[in-house]
């Protein structure tokens, strides 16, 4: 019968759910996003028990948007990779009235005029990417690396803040910043505190750990908040403006932060910024400052994006956060390329809400510089989420007592000596096959940023080694459940687990691969732009120093030190065993040679209308395009956007063909 019941559901117990899950979510955006409730909590309660009840009783009714989801559901085993349709950038930022100014300045030179600016409050959160289809929220995804993050979903769905379903049915991509307010901060950390666990640090961090726990249900527990602040991507015209972006944010049901200002000058926003350094400590979450966006959409493509950041906004972040405390001891960190980093280790302080025990002193020249000494006291600055670091030492404070540091001859996590390098003010590890060095870059080669192999932390990576079942990359694809179960904290579904996790990555990106080696002076970037340029490891193996050297961002000394890492037998031994186990694959390549863009260098300038200048440069990619930032007689196509200058007129001067922006989609044809 309790089939035949979840089969045929009554028409107007249909209705019925349907009005109810309408008018639940109403008055939850009411309340929730607008701080304007219209019934009891009483009474809002009474409305959503109801609903429980007929889904309780007619499990057919329930729905992925159901208010009634938000409790959240099963605990999950793992979170899945999602790869996000928009790349994710961080914003730039400036701590100064004097760092904005040159901002400001750089945009009035593009547009050759005063520009307006939308300021609205950085909320410290963790950031959200948002896509809804015909107005249902469908998935939700951390920021990740920017390009894959991970798919927090059904987490997402327990914020009531969040809509489920949008006030119109279209598709779009949003993003946004959760946050958890300071009281239910406290709350959490009193209840972690009884129960014997270990206290968040601050909001920030308690709204991260929250949103990537893997049972929704404590998700569901802790009052987490969420502001949308930007629209990616809709099915719809996109608004003109920022200002009318985020009035069509609210009109859709998400919760906007209210306390934004159009600006028309650098001075307003500096006013602007001026006032909310001091009323920011009364919010119920945290603000690190005011982001800064030009108001008008198509300045805003026209300027478009470094590789890193937008062009046309800024986070203006409060002033930073100083602190005194004791330099207790110096001591040297080695990194996975031998680079020895002399590390101050300090009385514990708490700074912007974190407790800091250590701040990097960058060289032997920044010592000398700041005149550290063992005992000093020293004002510490952690500027918005970088690195803490010390601003200077208080030699007024000294009794005597202080020690200078000097850089030893010998260190023992190098296992040996250590040298400064010529012309540079780093010291390195003279040996370079010490077992600090090794499990450096084992680490890194099981980091996200490379084979992003999930389980094989740096404790565990160290087990392994100290149990010499790794003593080199390939090692990861040889272990077996049985080396595994053995070990301390591992049973019989860990070590499987790992297995697993291991054999899921023997198929890897070729810049990926390359990233991994941990080779000196070839980051994410260098290698990426040297898997577009030879798309072959192979090819990269039989390249010669002028040929490495000929790509787009790499110069002589990383051909060089790539090429001699390349060519050293005991790396090539490694190669050898790495690519018995794993699958380099190609980089994406056009599938059809008759493409009018394969094989040929293209520059882009001016504004672009119908894609963003990152679009357009992946589209020259896919089809087997160079791009290039300079017009040369060695370019055979030059894309003239809106407001296009220079690189216009040199490549009139030289012959270059122009095409226009429609001309250039037609390529594509």
């Amino acid at each position: 019968m309790a089939i035949k019941k979840e089969m045929q559901v009554p028409l107007h117990i249909s209705r019925r759910a349907e009005k109810l899950r309408t008018l639940i979510e109403y008055h939850s955006h009411r309340y929730h996003a607008l701080d304007l409730p219209e019934i009891s909590d009483e009474a809002y309660d009474a409305l959503l028990h109801e609903l429980i009840g007929i889904e309780k009783e007619y499990p057919a009714l329930v729905t992925a948007d159901s208010p009634t989801q938000r409790v959240g559901g099963a605990p999950l085993e793992k979170f899945l990779k999602i790869t996000h349709e928009i790349p994710q950038w961080s914003f730039d930022n400036v701590f100064s009235p004097e760092e904005f100014a040159l901002f400001d300045e750089r945009v009035r030179k593009h547009t050759g005029k005063s520009t307006s600016y939308i300021a609205e409050l950085k909320i410290d959160g963790f950031k959200i990417v948002l896509t809804y289809e015909k107005g249902k929220l469908m998935t939700g995804a951390t920021r990740g690396d920017g390009v894959v993050g991970e798919n927090v979903t059904e987490n997402i769905r327990t914020i009531r803040s969040i809509p489920l379903q949008l006030a119109r049915p279209l598709n779009c991509i949003v993003e946004g910043e959760i946050w958890l307010p300071k009281l239910e901060f406290e709350r959490i950390n009193e209840e972690r505190t009884k129960n014997g666990e270990q206290v968040f640090a601050n909001p920030r961090n308690a709204a991260a750990g929250t949103v990537r726990q893997l049972d929704p249900r404590v998700v569901a527990s802790r009052r987490l908040d969420c502001f949308v602040y930007d629209m990616a991507r809709t099915s719809e015209i996109m608004p003109e403006t920022q200002e009318e972006e985020l009035e069509l944010l609210a009109s859709l049901g998400f919760q906007v932060n209210p306390h934004r200002r159009l600006c028309n000058t650098a001075l307003d926003i500096v006013s602007y910024w001026k006032e909310w350094t001091r009323k920011k400590d009364k919010q119920e979450y945290l603000v690190d400052g005011v982001v800064v966006k030009v108001d008008e959409r198509r300045i805003q493509e026209s300027l478009g994006y470094t590789a890193k950041a937008p062009r046309f906004g800024i986070a203006f972040k409060f002033p930073a956060e100083e602190a005194t405390t004791l330099v207790e001891d110096i001591q040297l960190q080695v990194g996975r390329t031998g680079v020895v980093t002399p590390v101050a280790h300090l009385r514990p302080v708490r700074l912007a809400g974190s407790v800091i025990s250590r701040a990097t002193l960058h060289n032997e020249d920044q010592i000398k510089r700041l005149d550290v000494r063992i005992g000093d006291t020293i004002i510490l600055r952690k500027a918005g989420d970088v690195i803490p670091e010390v601003v200077r030492v208080l030699p007024e404070l000294r009794i005597g007592k202080e020690k200078p540091y000097c850089f030893p001859e010998y260190v023992e996590a190098c296992d040996g000596p250590i040298e400064r390098v010529p012309g540079e003010s780093a010291y390195r590890c003279v040996n370079r096959g010490s077992f600090t060095q090794l499990k450096r870059r084992l680490e890194y080669f099981t980091s996200r940023h490379a084979f992003d192999i999930e389980g094989l932390g740096p404790k565990i990576v160290e087990l392994l080694m100290r149990k010499g079942l790794v003593a080199s990359p390939d090692d990861f694809f040889t272990l077996t459940e049985g080396d595994l179960s053995v070990l301390p904290g591992f049973g019989e579904k860990s070590a499987q687990n790992l297995v697993t996790a291991i054999d899921e990555r023997r198929r890897i990106s070729f810049s990926r691969f390359l990233t991994a080696l941990s080779i000196e002076h070839v980051g994410e970037e260098t290698a990426h732009d040297l898997a577009r340029a030879f798309g072959t490891f192979d090819a990269l193996l039989n390249a010669s120093v002028d040929e490495l050297e000929r790509v787009p961002g790499v110069g002589g000394v990383i051909a060089t030190s790539l090429f001699e890492w390349l060519h050293k037998k005991e790396h090539q031994t490694m190669l050898d065993k790495l690519r018995n186990e794993v699958t380099i694959e190609k980089q994406n390549m056009p599938t059809k040679k008759d493409s009018p863009l394969y094989g040929k260098t293209i520059v882009l300038t001016g504004g672009l209308v119908t894609m963003t200048r990152d679009e357009a440069k992946l589209r020259i990619r896919e089809a087997g395009g160079n791009i290039s930032s300079s017009v040369s007689k060695e370019t055979d196509y030059v894309v003239a956007g809106e407001d296009a200058g220079a690189k216009l007129a040199k490549a009139k001067e030289l012959g270059v063909r122009v095409v226009t922006e429609k001309e250039f989609e037609q390529m594509f044809k």
